[in-house]
């Protein structure tokens, strides 16, 4: 460690990051982390080959909505409170500190830490949802928010509003916490970018023994089932687009083919690094991104840019009703949909918060708070409008088949939303590019992230490290697709959710713990 951490400081002799290390065959082993998590995936994938997936996803659905329904009161106002603290710390004094010191420079430009930001944050999830969500709400394919009449202009207005609230600050504030506490403690007070650093305040020398090493094996495993999961889903939503598009089938033959190409292409980026790699990647999923943004925007003109001040309007109307968990009437909605995306944001902010930490260096605490909270927020509620702004109007005027049907398909509704405007051809193809990119841009990330964890904290995990984590994450998704298809895919995502509970408590310690952090640091 390079420097002792002022009030808190370090009895065991002098904590060197990856003193416990065991480095052989190419690999830096952080005893027992990467031991442990190893050999409980694989313990997953052999349970996982022996048991029917249905029965897994029925008992694994089971835990997950015993825990939504029981804590759904705690997630609720737990994502507020994250909410308030990052914009209390905006205007606080302790905005001002900048994270590596006051001498520190950031590593990247703004331009490409925001991308990367919100590409290892959520935009493939807003490839996913950006049509299907708000359609979602106003049909009442699984109820309405708040109670309101479906199919109605009001019901329009309050899809917008909720698809928002879904996607925007709440998620952010929850990264942030996780990021920021990261950044504080790695770069501040010089502890291991490991997510048990940020609870030497409390924990004192016992962060770097067991406690600590149970906190980093929740978030690897946290974070690569949350990945693996995803991987699945994005190569089912892949192969649905490239059957839409070009008449392949899109069975398990397809969707296999994609994950293993996303994965070539992910372990060639991570190999490369942040530069090389993720920066490079991150900057490429927002030219497409926005090239396709703009096309879409510029083939429903009106209706896109009609529709930006409503979102606005929606989400500051409906923000606050919907984060009340009190006296709804619409309880299976908010615990199906809002307790659902609080509980899976809060098992990926290990992932996310810690790579958003990696890229962070030199920026003060409130340009970092605004940047991560307001600035992808605002991108959000272009997307949306555009997105989502479209799709309702086609289902108001009844224009094709999301007009005609509703929401059939998940995965396929951006693209049958794309069917009735003009290019639809080019909308689709690149949509399928934009996905696939969106996917190995997570992958890399993830895989460097779960390298410094299971590394101790290391930043530059071996390159065989990088190249086995990376494997994994496809393997895993690759076997539950070819064991369980669609069912062993929700079953992992269930699991994975149900670790939102733990670290919501967990996050919510971070909070008290960088307050602890921030009042040791000279005024």
């Amino acid at each position: 460690m390079t420097e002792h951490y002022d009030k808190y400081s370090i009895h065991n002799t002098d904590y060197e990051v990856g003193q416990d290390n065991v480095q052989k065959y190419g690999f830096d082993i952080h005893n027992p982390v990467f031991g442990i998590s190893a050999g409980l995936i694989l313990l997953f994938l052999i349970a996982t080959l022996v048991t029917d997936a249905t029965t897994a996803k029925e008992a694994l659905d089971g835990l997950k909505w015993d825990i939504i329904g029981t804590f759904d009161v705690l997630f609720m106002w737990a994502a507020n409170i994250f909410v308030v603290f990052c914009l209390a710390l905006i205007f606080s004094p302790w905005g001002s500190i900048r994270l590596g010191g006051d001498a520190a420079a950031p590593e990247y430009s703004r331009l490409s830490w925001l991308a990367m930001l919100f590409a290892a944050g959520m935009g493939i999830g807003l490839m996913f949802w950006g049509v299907a969500e708000p359609v979602a709400y106003m049909t009442g394919w699984y109820e309405t928010p708040l109670g309101v009449t479906a199919n109605t202009p009001e019901a329009a207005s309050m899809a917008m509003g909720a698809t928002m609230y879904h996607w925007g600050l709440h998620p952010w504030a929850i990264y942030a916490v996780v990021a920021l506490s990261l950044a504080f403690f790695a770069y501040n007070k010089g502890l291991p970018l490991s997510i048990r650093s940020i609870f030497y305040p409390m924990l004192g020398d016992r962060t770097w023994g067991w406690p600590g090493h149970i906190i980093d094996i929740l978030a690897v495993l946290a974070t690569l089932f949350g990945l693996a999961t995803s991987l699945g889903l994005g190569a089912q939503q892949a192969a649905g687009g490239i059957n839409h598009v070009f008449g392949i089938d899109s069975g398990i033959g397809l969707q296999i083919a994609v994950i293993v190409g996303v994965t070539a292409l992910a372990i060639i980026s991570v190999v490369r690094g942040i530069e090389g790699g993720v920066k490079l990647l991150s900057n490429v999923n927002m030219l497409i991104a926005f090239a396709l943004l703009l096309l879409v925007a510029l083939m429903g003109f009106a209706v896109a840019m009609g529709n930006i001040g409503t979102t606005i309007g929606a989400y500051v109307k409906n923000v606050i009703p919907l984060s009340n968990p009190h006296g709804r009437p619409d309880e299976a909605w908010f615990q199906g949909w809002t307790v659902f995306y609080w509980a899976w944001w809060i098992s990926w902010s290990p992932f996310v918060g810690m790579f958003i930490a990696r890229v962070s260096l030199g920026r003060t605490v409130r340009e970092f708070i605004i940047a991560v909270l307001l600035v992808p927020t605002a991108v959000t509620v272009l997307w949306m409008s555009i997105y989502g702004g479209i799709a309702l109007d086609q289902v108001a005027n009844g224009i094709g088949v999301l007009g005609k049907e509703g929401l059939t398909d998940v995965p396929l509704a951006m693209f049958q939303m794309f069917d009735e405007l003009p290019m639809s051809s080019l909308l689709s193809i690149t949509a399928i590019v934009l996905v696939m990119v969106f996917f190995i841009t997570s992958s890399d990330s993830g895989s460097l992230v779960i390298d410094s964890i299971t590394s101790g904290g290391k930043i530059d995990a071996p390159t065989p490290q990088r190249i086995f984590w990376a494997s994994i994450e496809g393997l895993i998704a690759i076997a539950l697709l070819w064991i369980g298809g669609t069912e062993a895919i929700e079953a992992l995502q269930a699991g994975a959710i149900s670790t939102g509970l733990p670290f919501t408590i967990v996050l919510l310690l971070m909070c008290v713990s960088l307050i602890m952090g921030f009042r040791t640091e000279k005024r």
